[in-house]
């Protein structure tokens, strides 16, 4: 399931709601939980060997039409990415090609379509070109940085209010204050206690809204940092590196696509700024 809604670019929970819908649309039970997980049932069993050979076609027939749609971009993202990173950008990309349109993870200018996306951007251990590497750094407000400012030398985060991303508590690979604190101290007890927000986005207004301390991506708040919105509370060398980097990966045609190719490198040009601001962090710690 969580495979199935990082290739869609949905949640898990809307690929769940997806297969209900589906198995009420055809009277029948598709998958079933069992000891090792969820499986398919006898009658889906039964059905997946011309399932796959139908869904094969269909990609080939879609490929070639979708060929035709030349001014349409499907962008399937990482959401935090997508929301955090690309849209604030895409305006400046847009008013150079104003005839383009684009549909980012199901959603935009155009309906999602079959078939594969032009591009995937993750930040795992997939394919695809490294666009960049990220760090991960304590953010929060200016306001509260006083509030730290003469607590203990020592444990200065003890009893200060702590937001979390769902992923970072559920996640091994998702780093975030437990992390922090293994490595660099400053508190003693509950670095998993605090406000649970499920995406970064929500994570983020909370800081904007003074309510605590954040361990997040530095790509997704150079923003606010050069505006001054956000602060670091602590030294920047004091920060995690991100296991995996962001990767874009094309479809396999889209080479013979003047305006997917414009928009890729476009995006190379953007995660080159990128990198060079979470390089000049890296160099002034």
């Amino acid at each position: 399931m969580k495979a199935a809604a990082e290739r869609l670019g949905i949640t898990s929970a809307a690929v769940g709601q997806r297969i209900r819908s589906l198995e009420d649309y055809l009277g029948t039970d598709l998958l079933m939980r069992g000891r090792s997980g969820l499986q398919p049932t006898r009658v889906l069993d039964q059905a997946i060997a011309d399932l796959r050979v139908a869904f094969e076609a269909l990609d080939r027939a879609t490929d070639t039409l979708d060929f035709q749609r030349v001014s349409e971009i499907h962008i399937v993202a990482d959401p935090d990415w997508a929301e955090l990173w690309l849209m604030p950008r895409l305006p400046e990309f847009r008013n150079e090609h104003p005839n383009l349109l684009f549909c980012i993870n199901g959603s935009g200018d155009v309906p999602v379509r079959l078939g594969s996306p032009d591009m995937r951007i993750t930040c795992d251990d997939s394919d695809g070109e490294v666009l960049y590497r990220d760090l991960m750094v304590p953010v929060t407000t200016p306001e509260n940085t006083r509030r730290i400012a003469d607590f203990d030398t020592v444990y200065q985060m003890e009893g200060m209010p702590l937001l979390h991303i769902k992923a970072q508590l559920e996640h091994e690979d998702h780093l975030g204050w437990v992390d922090w604190f293994k490595k660099f101290g400053q508190r003693e007890t509950g670095p998993e206690r605090g406000v649970n927000y499920p995406n970064a986005r929500l994570a983020l207004d909370g800081v904007r809204q003074n309510v605590g301390f954040l361990v997040c991506n530095l790509s997704l708040v150079l923003h606010d940092i050069e505006r001054g919105t956000m602060v670091y509370p602590f030294p920047l060398s004091q920060h995690l590196v991100v296991a995996n980097p962001y990767r874009l990966a094309l479809r396999r045609d889209v080479k013979a696509r003047a305006p997917v190719m414009r928009f890729a490198e476009w995006l190379r040009s953007k995660s080159r700024e990128t990198q060079a601001g979470i390089d000049a962090v890296k160099n002034r710690s």
